[in-house]
């Protein structure tokens, strides 16, 4: 199939989603040969992850025959070869140039995969709770890697064999003290703000768990829950 450009005197260029269903089928194409696999190989991969594709339906995939290309068999393709399904969509390295949407000009194609994953800001596209929780894993690293120089801080005043070590020791563990409980108080923060938008925080690691106050007693005072 083909899409007839903006300019009405441009030749006619490959449809864009025929291009998106070429890069995926080269890609698995691709990814399958190198693991020496044949067409039923990958189907009894997809099958072992509990969404068939058949060998037949491969193969015509593979030779831009097969009409669509739903999202499920590219998630399930990946998995079962064992990479992301952009790089499925988007192969970077082994296709120059692609169309992010119809009727646009062709753009390096990793430009494409980082806006693809939000990677790369495009103004007035709204990435939704995606920058918050990359905050909050920022966060919570910075919490756990000050928490664990803490200890290892604590341990070397505890073993220091001079006065000098154990004082240079102690500076380093309040440092670090100081690091974790910022992060975690700024992590407290967050946690509340994506609630009050009515998201649900990602999971604390057992070592964070002060971090989410502890809900009051049914019959506490009211100054006590405060």
């Amino acid at each position: 199939m083909t899409q007839r450009g903006v300019d009405a005197d441009e030749d006619d260029v490959p449809e864009w989603a025929d291009r998106i269903k070429a890069n995926v089928a080269g890609e698995v194409r691709r990814r399958r040969k190198e693991r020496g696999w044949s067409a039923q190989d990958l189907a009894d991969h997809c099958e072992r992850l509990g969404h068939p594709i058949p060998r037949n339906v491969i193969a015509n995939m593979e030779s831009g025959r097969r009409a669509s290309l739903p999202l499920v068999d590219v998630m399930v393709l990946a998995a079962a070869l064992e990479t992301y399904p952009v790089c499925l969509i988007f192969p970077v390295g082994y296709v120059e140039e692609t169309q992010e949407l119809p009727f646009q000009d062709l753009v390096p194609t990793w430009d494409a995969l980082r806006r693809f994953t939000g990677e790369q800001d495009v103004p007035g596209h709204d990435a939704g709770l995606v920058p918050d929780f990359e905050h909050h894993a920022s966060l919570v690293h910075t919490a756990l890697a000050a928490l664990d120089e803490e200890e290892q801080a604590r341990f070397a005043a505890r073993t220091a064999t001079s006065r000098a070590q154990q004082e240079e020791a102690e500076r380093k563990r309040t440092t670090y003290a100081d690091q974790a409980v910022s992060a975690k108080y700024t992590l407290r923060h967050l946690r509340r703000e994506l609630r009050e938008e009515g998201a649900s925080p990602p999971d604390l690691p057992p070592a964070l768990g002060d971090v989410d106050p502890s809900e009051p007693e049914p019959n506490a005072d009211p100054e006590e829950r405060l």
